[in-house]
């Protein structure tokens, strides 16, 4: 019996698969074995033709393949190339034990790439349980970005043949694939950010409070929502944050890579987070994920490590916007079905933008509102305190007005972004400021006297929650950041409860 490694996901992670093959005495026959799904069982046909053009002769036996574990369901066709050498190999003396090997076959040998095969490598790479590794050559480029790999690329079914067969002298690829762009190092951990600016803030005029809102948000990574009259800027400032958010970690970008390839897109290893914007009719299981058999990913989850923009909050379903509760306080979000259990990280940053009465013209200077009381409860009370108790920064937009000219340019606030991360890091901290645990608040976010005394007024004041103190605290350590002083002043406790809810 010749065996190698391959895999298959198993929720969001991937579980090694071993691959067996037994040639015997019997009827000719080819058969696959160990729950494999349609893509995997049709491997058979391409895996016959492969061996048939590159010179291979079936050997009149009854072939098995067998893939464990077998009570695993196994999808996708990396498993092509595996099941390939095995047959051809059989005769070969060699032990493949130490090998992973993916790719999918072509019908000529030729060996090609799929979406799926960088992140399960990287969750192989990343639970350590993964280092020689055959692999398609056009692939090379993107996985030679996962560290500790040795990656053997090959074109055909006939090199890969040949790689086993004299695997003393292989050499694996050398290209290191690095991430070029700027850089700075801190503590040992290299954090990169990209100077492009697709949409700018220059483009919008007016609005100084929303945009120190949003400086604030994007330097700490805190809940934002954005509150006023249709066309006042909501959505332009939320789609231009994204380019002005904090630095990124290695792991951060090949998280959120990984992501890319579960979304179907090609991986862009570029250090600006994504943005998620679901429609307001989107149903609970497109949010969160879900399925019958198996837990797909969701919005929140496809947002790890990015930006989740809910435009028009209120008209999200109210199941929608409380199971929302829980991935923005835990950064977890878990799928429980009768077939499967799941936990995918969820480590987001949240952004709302909504109107202020269901006409949207409430706060206008110019145009009359049309709803009355009732109607204006009724939409605001969609929105539950406890979800609104998770949101750092609540900004009512100004009025437009004909002298609103523009202020900041995405490159002044990202500058600003990157000095506060800076001090974080040298700080000692590993999470942003709103992420940061009560040990954590204990340790670096230190009052002055004068800032205590008027954080302890507001709190009698305002009859502020523990959650809300916290916040506080949160959103007074950013601003602190942004102002470059050690410890949180008064008028970094003001200006943070300027921002509370009311």
């Amino acid at each position: 019996m010749k065996q190698v490694s391959c895999a298959t996901y198993e929720g969001l992670d991937a579980k090694v698969v071993q691959v067996e093959s037994t040639l015997t005495k019997g009827l000719p026959s080819f058969s696959i074995v160990g729950m494999a799904n349609t893509a995997i069982t049709e491997a058979k046909e391409r895996v016959k033709s492969a061996l048939l053009s590159n010179e291979f002769s079936f050997p009149p036996k009854r072939i098995t393949i067998n893939l464990a574990p077998s009570d695993v369901r196994k999808e996708g066709s990396q498993f092509d190339l595996s099941i390939a050498l095995m047959i051809a190999l059989d005769h070969v003396q060699s032990n493949f034990d130490d090998w992973f090997v993916f790719g999918e076959l072509g019908l000529d040998g030729s060996v090609k790439e799929n979406l799926h095969l960088y992140p399960l490598m990287l969750s192989l790479a990343n639970q350590h349980i993964i280092k020689k590794v055959i692999v398609p050559h056009d692939a090379l480029t993107k996985l030679s970005k996962i560290p500790n790999l040795e990656l053997y690329g090959v074109k055909t079914l006939s090199e890969a043949m040949n790689l086993l067969q004299n695997q003393e002298t292989a050499q694996p690829n050398t290209d290191d694939g690095g991430i070029e762009y700027p850089f700075y190092e801190i503590d040992g951990e290299k954090y990169y950010y990209a100077k492009e600016y697709e949409e700018d803030f220059i483009d919008v005029k007016g609005q100084e409070v929303a945009k120190r809102a949003t400086l604030i948000c994007a330097a700490g990574f805190h809940n934002i929502i954005y509150e006023g009259s249709p066309g006042c800027g909501k959505s332009m400032i939320a789609k231009r944050l994204r380019y002005i958010l904090p630095p990124m970690s290695m792991s951060e970008i090949l998280d959120v890579a990984k992501l890319d390839a579960l979304d179907l897109r090609e991986p862009q290893f570029k250090p600006q987070r994504n943005i998620r914007s679901p429609h307001h009719s989107s149903t609970l299981a497109s949010v969160f994920g879900g399925g019958s058999h198996k837990a797909m990913i969701g919005e929140v989850g496809l947002a790890h490590k990015s930006v989740l923009f809910f435009d028009e909050l209120p008209h999200f379903s109210k199941s929608v916007l409380e199971a929302l509760r829980e991935p923005m306080e835990d950064a977890k979000i878990r799928i429980s079905r009768v077939n499967s259990k799941v936990e995918y990280p969820a480590d987001f940053l949240f952004v709302g933008a909504m109107n202020p009465c269901p006409c949207g013209n409430l706060l206008s200077a110019s145009k009359e509102c049309r709803c009355n009381e009732l109607e204006i409860a009724r939409y605001k009370s969609r929105l539950s305190d406890p979800f609104l108790d998770r949101i750092d920064l609540n900004v009512v937009m100004q009025n437009v007005s004909a002298e609103d000219t523009p202020s900041y340019s995405s490159i002044e606030l990202h500058k600003m972004v990157v000095g506060a991360h800076k001090i974080a890091k040298n700080r000692g901290q590993k999470n942003f400021n709103a992420k940061l645990s009560d040990k954590e608040i204990e340790q670096y976010c230190v009052l002055t006297q004068e800032a205590k005394n008027v954080l302890d007024m507001a709190t009698n004041r305002f009859a502020l929650s523990f959650r809300s103190i916290k916040k506080i605290q949160k959103v007074s350590r950013t601003i602190a950041d942004l102002d470059k002083s050690e410890m949180i002043e008064k008028k970094h406790v003001l200006e943070a409860l300027s921002y509370r809810r009311r």
